[in-house]
């Protein structure tokens, strides 16, 4: 079963990368980002586009320049590209060269401006300064139809905060508990987060 959650993978080395990313694919999870901010983190992106093709997405996070944009374009495979931030350079040139770009935003007009310059979505981020009444306002004013990703300061208020945006998350969350057991050791080490992933729908 496919579930609308990205996996992230933050500090993660090229020879651990694919046993992690086989068991976040057995547990029915089919998006992975691997963070720049990891060690021979291109080496990584590589090994994942090339053990998995078209079975599996995979991403990069934490990207803030248009010259990391193009050295993930050359390595062929990567799907989608997020950022901490909104740069409409890196979101036209992501864009451009193919893949799916997830900026970050916090403000309204960074939300508009971000899907003007052609963002797929948008990445709440940091998501905790939104707040619970902010999130509803700006639900209220955003086109429907496109994706956002929430990252909030713990999984329960990920997921719950998640839920403001679509009625898909509660379900995500059931699972995702016997996947944090499976992969104990890396969320110790804070090296492994999950965004769900949903799809705006003024009408919840």
């Amino acid at each position: 079963m496919k579930r609308e959650i990205i996996a992230i993978l933050r500090g993660i080395k090229p020879n651990e990368v694919l046993a992690v990313a086989h068991s976040i694919a057995d547990s029915g999870i089919t998006q992975i980002e691997v963070t720049m901010n990891s060690p021979d983190v291109f080496d990584s992106i590589k090994l994942l586009c090339d053990e998995f093709r078209d079975d599996i997405q995979i991403g990069a996070g934490t990207v803030t320049n248009t010259k990391q944009v193009e050295t993930l374009s050359d390595i062929g495979g990567v799907r989608f590209i997020v950022s901490p931030n909104f740069d409409s350079e890196v979101v036209e040139a992501t864009k451009k060269m193919g893949m799916m770009s997830f900026p970050g935003v916090i403000t309204p007009t960074e939300c508009f401006s971000a899907l003007k310059s052609g963002a797929d979505g948008l990445k709440f981020f940091p998501a905790t300064l939104l707040g619970e009444a902010n999130l509803s306002a700006l639900k209220a004013v955003l086109p429907q139809g496109f994706l956002c990703i929430w990252l909030g300061e713990s999984v329960q208020k990920t997921f719950y905060h998640g839920l403001m945006l679509g009625q898909l998350v509660l379900e995500l969350a059931l699972d995702y508990t016997k996947l944090v057991i499976a992969l104990k050791l890396f969320m110790k080490k804070q090296r492994l987060l999950f965004y769900p992933m949903i799809k705006l729908n003024n009408d919840h």
